[in-house]
């Protein structure tokens, strides 16, 4: 295969494979991964389905997953996005809704 046909398809949008560094999986996973670490527990103790506040993450935290999010994922994020998604399965699927755009 040659240099220009690597990067065509390398560049084809209209590829039916989702890239697996954002998939769904891969962002719950990290989102998990971030929470657990800013509340001082494992990731096995997370529920990505319960609400962020009753889990314990607080304002500082919030924002700081914010800007978290926009490094990991190249994204900018409304500094609301804790609220307005209040679950890790909530900011998981917005996520992949932005990155498949």
């Amino acid at each position: 295969m040659t240099e220009a046909t690597v990067t065509d398809i390398a560049t084809d949008d209209t590829s039916a494979t989702p890239d697996p560094v954002t998939s769904p999986q891969v962002i719950r996973s990290w989102l998990v991964d971030r929470v657990a670490y800013y509340l001082e527990r494992t990731p096995a103790d997370i529920d990505a389905g319960a609400e962020l506040a009753g889990l314990g993450l607080d304002s500082v935290y919030a924002l700081t997953l914010c800007g978290d999010v926009e490094d990991r994922f190249g994204l900018v994020v409304e500094p609301t996005m804790a609220w307005d998604h209040p679950t890790i399965d909530a900011i998981t699927a917005h996520l992949a809704t932005e990155l498949a755009r």
